[in-house]
């Protein structure tokens, strides 16, 4: 337990974590992080240790996801730091706040080559790169300064991962426990005469459509409400899977990357974008043209002719300014058609996934049909990810999905299930995944076997990586390096102290989810796939 006299830059900074309400830390101690797990020991703050620290940057950034809460992770300094960058990377490319804090060179010792421990050329330059920003403090109270402008930042700007940098003789100086609180950001609303050039469109429009993205999961009320007055249907990104609903009678699913809905995006006259950058990676390389009117909202400035231009730009929080919205629209008549073309675009867009990915149908429905609706499903860069959960595994809530959408990294399925549960213990949460992905990153299971935490991990195999697989025959390559084959899936969830079945098909999965459901510790289910 620390003391006053013990008091020093990580005391600084851990207090600052516990005042902006952190409950659950991800980290490995390591020869230069050490003070930090002193003050971490008696704070109140729960440390959850992976296996890597990439698996530690993968539940926490599911943790964030699933919570709505930051992520936070602490790793030392060097090949610490440089084992999380894939996660914090992926954490950028999908907007999630994530707060990675890592030990370095004393002050002044930046790029001395001097042989130091874990020395890094350029520790801050180098991880600036990957993060939203990187900042090295100089002080103990500049280091719980950064903390607080972090926290205060995500509240009101677009969230993405931080690196603070606390070199050494700064974590270990003396602190005498003065420094600011958590600050108070005002919230972000958008000018009047905007949100009335975007009410003007709207209630002129005879055929308009909603996108969402992640940039909306907290506006879910809000976007249902201003769907139902405007009559307008709604289709998402994968990230704003479940945002409304996927069962209304206006939602066309996570369905952007389906051409019938770019086609329907195209088409409309009112264009309504809410928290999307409309990037390659949602509309799987596509381009979109749209021939009417473009409203596009979120937070970042960046983001508002990114990829499509807006005719009319909303710089605004996607709560606030949707409810803006549907206040100045509560009189307008709603479109009497809306839901019967919601009804042909969902139609469309389950024939268009059909020819995609029929073969991964099944496995979604046999789950779904034997799990609670409210399953989180932690999701691979993987066929039956992208071919088979997002489109036919309909989502009633946002944060339901967790899934690498932007960077598309294999291993996030079972560290991101382990952050999924710690942030919602009372809910079923399992990992969907193919057997390569798995391999990234399973040594991650010793983490849900120490915690005994109940966690279905279904493996479907189908012996290597089958899209890079089928990619080279599209192009005449010779398949090289794709196949994977003699791995004991059941046996690696014994091996770290968990459980395992094979199945050869799906008859007998319905009994082995209720089995895993009941165990003490992750349970894979090893799925054979012709």
């Amino acid at each position: 337990m620390a003391t006053e006299s013990s008091l020093n830059g990580a005391a600084a900074v851990v207090r600052a974590l516990r005042d902006n309400g952190v409950g659950t830390v991800f980290g490995i101690p390591g020869t230069h992080n050490l003070e930090i797990y002193r003050h971490l020991t008696g704070s109140g703050i729960r440390h959850v240790a992976p296996r890597h620290e990439q698996g530690g940057g993968y539940a926490a950034d599911a943790y964030a996801r699933v919570s709505g809460r930051p992520g936070v992770c602490v790793t030392t300094s060097g090949p610490g730091l440089t084992n999380i960058a894939t996660a914090a990377a992926t954490a950028y490319a999908d907007s999630v706040p994530l707060l990675v804090i890592s030990p370095a060179a004393p002050l002044g010792q930046e790029r001395a080559d001097v042989g130091w421990l874990h020395e890094v050329k350029d520790q801050r330059s180098a991880m600036d790169a990957l993060y939203d920003r990187s900042v090295r403090a100089s002080s103990p109270a500049q280091a719980a300064a950064v903390v607080h402008e972090t926290f205060a930042r995500w509240r009101v700007e677009r969230p993405r991962p931080v690196h603070l940098e606390l070199p050494l003789d700064v974590l270990e100086a003396p602190w005498d426990g003065d420094a600011p609180g958590p600050l108070t950001p005002a919230a972000l609303r958008a000018p009047d005469e905007v949100v009335t050039a975007a009410v003007s469109a709207l209630r002129g429009a005879a055929a308009p459509l909603i996108v969402l993205g992640g940039g909306a999961r907290d506006a879910s009320a809000q976007a249902v409400r201003l769907a139902e007055l405007l009559g307008a249907p709604v289709v998402t990104s994968v990230s704003g899977k479940g945002v409304v609903p996927e069962s209304h009678p206006l939602s066309a699913g996570a369905s952007v990357s389906l051409a019938p809905v770019q086609e329907a995006i195209e088409g409309a006259d009112v264009l309504l974008v809410v928290g999307s950058e409309l990037a390659s990676s949602d509309l799987w390389e596509a381009r979109l043209r749209p021939r009417g009117t473009v409203i596009r909202v979120d937070v970042d400035l960046r983001q508002l002719h990114k990829n499509v231009p807006a005719d009319i730009p909303v710089h605004g929080e996607a709560a606030t300014v949707l409810t803006e919205l549907a206040d100045a629209l509560t009189d307008r008549p709603a479109d009497g058609n809306g839901r019967e073309r919601a009804a042909r675009l969902r139609e469309a867009a389950a024939g268009a996934a059909m020819e995609m990915g029929s073969g991964w149908r099944a496995v979604q429905d046999v789950l779904r049909e034997c799990l609670p609706g409210d399953t989180i499903v932690a999701g691979d860069s993987a066929q039956v990810s992208y071919f088979g959960t997002v489109p036919f595994w309909p989502m009633q809530a946002p944060r339901r999905f967790v899934y690498p959408t932007g960077y598309a990294t294999l291993g996030y399925a079972i560290p991101a299930a382990i952050g999924a549960k710690l942030a919602a213990p009372d809910t079923t949460v399992i990992a969907l995944a193919g057997d390569g992905g798995t391999l990234f990153s399973v040594q991650e299971l010793a983490v849900a076997a120490e915690l005994g935490m109940t966690l279905p991990v279904v493996v479907m195999n189908n012996h290597g990586y089958a899209e890079i697989r089928e990619e080279m025959r599209a192009r005449d390559i010779p398949e090289t390096a794709v196949d994977i084959h003699g791995v004991d899936f059941p046996g690696l969830g014994r091996a770290f102290g968990g459980h395992g079945e094979r199945l050869d098909g799906l008859d007998d999965l319905p009994a082995a989810v209720e089995r895993a459901l009941k165990a003490s510790g992750p349970t894979v289910i090893e799925i054979a796939v012709p």
